[in-house]
């Protein structure tokens, strides 16, 4: 069964306590529910991938600002069948902001967070259930910004509030920093 490998990885996360906590048991449930999980076809939701991307001296983090949605978030996107969720994170992150050298943060998943993507050109509205890692960059690399955002900056950890004070994205901040 392809969900196992991310049950697996889910049961062995610890969200935090609030959102967090409600958003990871609301992700299981829905894991469990959905063989096709994974799947854009799956037309209430699906499972996503996203990174968070510090700098090389963890002083930033890599930021874009997605076309469609008009907000700053990190890379990230459609599993497309993929249950592999880390390779999905890397993969999305080099495809849209060309940084491909990543080590892990921190092993295993960072944060879990459910999000409302808006009715859209025929496709009704739905949730993404995004599995979200840490990586630090490895130095050297140049950003390259695809068809997908408007731009791609390294943020300070400091500014990020400023561009997208979601809890979403604050929360993710919060850990990094703590």
């Amino acid at each position: 069964m392809k969900r196992n490998s991310l049950l697996a990885l889910l049961n062995a996360y610890t969200p935090e306590d609030g959102i967090e906590k409600e958003m990871y048991q609301d992700t299981i449930a829905f894991v469990k529910a959905h063989p096709d999980c994974f799947e854009r076809s799956l037309e209430i939701g699906h499972v996503t991938a996203s990174g968070l991307v510090l700098s090389p001296d963890e002083q930033s983090v890599l930021l874009m600002h997605h076309q469609k949605l008009g907000r700053w978030l990190q890379p990230g996107g459609h599993c497309d069948g993929d249950p592999d969720t880390e390779q999905v994170a890397r993969k999305e992150i080099w495809e849209e902001t060309g940084i491909k050298h990543l080590e892990l943060h921190k092993p295993g998943i960072f944060d879990v967070d459910i999000h409302l993507i808006p009715e859209r050109k025929g496709l009704p509205a739905h949730n993404h259930y995004d599995i979200r890692y840490a990586f630090k960059a490895v130095p050297g690399q140049e950003i390259v910004v695809n068809d997908e955002s408007l731009d791609v900056q390294w943020i300070s950890l400091n500014n990020v509030g400023q561009l997208n004070d979601s809890e979403s994205v604050v929360r993710m901040i919060r850990k990094v920093t703590a």
